[in-house]
């Protein structure tokens, strides 16, 4: 026996709190997870991120949400756009898996997966390297058609709507949660038990929305369709975790959707997405236990953006929203929409960082920033003429907010062909500076164009 386990065994009888027993029910942590967050609303450039992460990565993860995420990555002057798919899968070398947390429209995840295809080289043999947890739920056809009558009925009743992206997110969350809906192992399982349960489903949204129309046996026969096409990619979502994180070394990198300030729990409610994109979510999303969560990084636009409705503190609605809208090409990857600008809100960046702990920024579109001759930074809120401590809960609430800005100066000069800090003019540097020491977490990357290449490394 070696020495340290006859130390181990003098221990145990002396009734030591470090008995073999008890080491023996340690569990071993394994490979841990790297994972990047919006921490806006959204729109911050995750996909980038994820694109030069996954550079050096053996799996990328999706662990919630749905194609109403969208994420653009360029690389070799080929701009792809990411939905469902996660965007790690342009590297060539890369696993994808779409986790259990992810809610999957079985005809939106081949139709984006081919519109890509033909872009460029990027997605060669994604089918053999896409892995989808067999208990995701799925996203039904009449799922978006009850989105949109929703959101009908919302703007009839109460003069405003959600502002959702009508792709069938919010209508399949909630059967999720009503027990109700319908995932991927019911699809393989058993055709004819998942063909009547779809019908009962498909009955109960016509009893609620009588003008809804389904085509209950079209719809059918395209998912039959589907059964043979998708089987070889489906894996039991957990032990397919289990082994990557337990298995040989491996890189494995966690793509968030959406972002903080969206988030069910924690976004500004209810202008919100219908799950859990905060890091939360990482470990219900994938089936994975927190102890395999190492880095978290969070992204943030080096100004505000929000799409659709909702509070807004530092929105800029005259010349410099515009400006910013676009000079940024501030325009939605999944709507079309064209986005809300303001200023840069650091309540908001630490208000995310509250909950999501993160190791590290990436601060994208700097350049964007060039040609103003100063820059202002939301840094506190005002209630009642009174500083509060925390973000608001209350959505009325924080209409009304009044943000304290820091005014600092710009630099008026091209950032956009900078690859390391030392080349960013000396005032864009200290606006990098001052958000590090705001929110006291440093920016690890800065973003200063569309291409991987514009991004630049600190550390």
């Amino acid at each position: 026996m070696s020495e340290s386990g006859s130390q181990e065994s003098s221990g145990a009888a002396n009734g030591s709190d470090d008995s073999p027993t008890e080491s023996a029910l340690r569990p071993a942590v394994g490979n841990r997870v790297s994972v990047v967050l919006g921490a806006q609303w959204g729109d911050e450039g995750k996909g980038k991120v994820v694109d030069l992460l996954a550079q050096d990565a053996d799996m990328v993860c999706r662990c919630q949400g749905g194609n109403n995420a969208g994420h653009t990555v360029v690389v070799d002057s080929v701009e792809y756009d990411f939905h469902l798919l996660p965007s790690g899968i342009i590297n060539p070398k890369v696993t994808a898996f779409i986790g259990n947390g992810v809610v999957i429209h079985l005809p939106g995840l081949f139709e984006e997966a081919e519109k890509n295809e033909r872009k460029g080289k990027g997605l060669k043999d994604w089918e053999k390297r896409l892995v989808i947890s067999d208990r995701a739920h799925i996203v039904f056809d009449f799922h978006q058609a009850v989105d949109t009558v929703q959101e009908q009925q919302r703007q009839e009743q109460a003069g405003k709507n959600l502002g959702t992206t009508k792709k069938g997110i919010g209508p399949v969350y909630s059967a999720k949660a009503a027990r109700s809906g319908l995932r991927i192992c019911d699809l393989l399982a058993d055709f004819t038990k998942f063909s009547e349960r779809y019908k009962v489903l498909a009955q109960q949204y016509k009893a609620m929305y009588p003008t809804l129309e389904i085509d209950i046996e079209g719809e059918l026969i395209k998912l039959q369709n589907y059964v043979e096409r998708i089987k070889p990619m489906v894996r039991d979502g957990v032990h397919y975790m289990y082994e990557a994180l337990h298995g040989p070394p491996k890189t494995i990198l966690v793509e968030g959707a959406n972002a903080a300030l969206l988030d069910i729990d924690f976004g500004t409610y209810p202008f919100v997405t219908s799950s859990n994109c905060t890091v939360g979510g990482v470990c219900t999303g994938l089936g994975m236990p927190p102890q395999n969560v190492g880095e978290v990084y969070g992204v943030v636009k080096a100004y505000t953006t929000r799409v659709g409705i909702g509070a807004f503190p530092s929105e800029q609605t005259n010349e410099i929203g515009e400006r910013l809208q676009t000079r940024g090409k501030e325009v939605g990857v999944t709507t079309g929409r064209k986005r809300r600008c303001g200023w840069l809100d650091l309540v908001l960046i630490k208000y995310a960082h509250m909950i999501n702990g993160f190791s590290a920024l990436a601060l994208t579109k700097l350049d964007i920033l060039d040609v103003f001759a100063e820059i202002k930074v939301g840094v506190a809120y005002k209630v009642n003429n009174q500083t509060i401590p925390h973000f608001p809960a209350n959505q009325e609430v924080l209409q009304h907010v009044e943000v304290q800005y820091e005014t600092l100066p710009g630099w008026n000069s091209d950032t956009s062909a900078a690859r390391h800090f030392d080349e960013l003019p000396e005032n864009a540097q200290k606006y990098v500076h001052f958000i590090e020491e705001h929110v006291a977490v440093p920016v690890k990357w800065i973003g200063v164009g569309k291409s991987r290449e514009s991004m630049i490394q600190l550390f």
